[in-house]
């Protein structure tokens, strides 16, 4: 008989100037109350086991270490995507322009 964890979830907060902090963060039913207010306002949710338990060792308040700075970029990437929001100082970049391919040596371009 396995016996299922209790869910587990972590709450960030960026405001697009400093590293993400952690606002929130709970085991079992605090966990469904972090769940269920992030869905209340429509705030995306990343099922990740093993980022939740690095997160989890932060202290409320405390920045994500640097060493998670790439993958909470992807995370908050997502969240901006899905949700159609984006930080203020956000600009698309513009489309990369095809570049011709030199002729190889030793044969004439045509």
């Amino acid at each position: 008989m396995s016996k299922e964890q209790p869910r587990t979830a972590i709450a960030l907060y960026y405001d697009g100037e400093q590293a993400p902090r952690v606002t929130a963060r709970g085991h079992g039913s605090v966990a469904e109350q972090i769940i269920a207010l992030a869905r209340e306002h429509q705030i995306p949710l990343e099922e990740d086991p093993q980022l939740t338990a690095l997160l989890a060792q932060l202290d409320l308040g405390q920045a994500i270490p640097q060493e998670l700075y790439l993958v909470i970029a992807e995370v908050l990437a997502f969240a901006y995507i899905v949700t159609g929001r984006f930080p203020k100082q956000w600009r698309p970049r513009p489309p990369k322009q095809p570049t011709a391919l030199p002729a190889p040596k030793g044969r004439p371009s045509t």
